[in-house]
């Protein structure tokens, strides 16, 4: 299994840092879970009928504390983003290793739950660099995918311009990937 697993690291650029999600941020993370803007841009595919949408700090705690068992288990890691310039909880960042598909090889899936203010290309941009730099070694992956639906405007077009492409073959819709050896550095 991959070292991730058993201590995770902090990644950090000149605007975000990730950091392993724990109880602390339960009250801060409520701004984005709560967020009724936001929430309909979240994959909640594969994910039991949680739609993500959380109105009190007993049901995000919840979902903490859910996500820690799933990193225990080595079932996928939950990180939180933290806007540099304020240090605020801004939303998380989640990924896992899914294992091989025929069109795409070993691939994971890269889930972003962020604030709607923070919806923009330079926060997602920040977000997906570090996920192009740290997470292909991190997680043992080919191909990073993530998911942005149609109402995804800006989340799509930054996706474009950092050489994420429609996985057209996916199981799934809405999904955009970019493999670890693309030649253009758009970062």
């Amino acid at each position: 299994m991959y070292k991730i697993y058993e201590n995770c690291p902090v990644f950090h650029n000149e605007k975000i840092t990730l950091r392993h999600t724990n109880e602390e941020d339960t009250l801060e993370l409520l701004n984005c879970y709560s967020d009724e803007k936001a929430v309909p841009l979240f994959n909640s595919d594969n994910c039991n009928g949680d739609t993500f949408f959380y109105t009190t700090p007993e049901r995000m705690k919840q979902g903490i504390d859910f996500w820690q068992f799933c990193y225990e288990t080595k079932q996928y890691v939950r990180m939180t983003i933290i806007l540099n310039s304020t240090n605020e909880i801004i939303g998380t960042v989640e990924m896992f290793n899914r294992g091989a598909a025929y069109f795409y090889g070993v691939h994971g899936i890269l889930r972003i739950d962020i604030m709607s203010k923070y919806e923009e290309e330079e926060v997602l941009r920040a977000v997906l660099e570090l996920a192009h730099v740290h997470f292909y070694q991190e997680f043992g992956v080919e191909w990073i995918v993530t998911k942005a639906v149609s109402d995804a405007v800006i989340r799509r077009e930054t996706l474009a311009k950092l050489g994420y492409i429609p996985m057209k073959s996916f199981a799934l819709d809405h999904y955009y990937g970019r493999g670890e050896h693309e030649n253009r550095n758009p970062f």
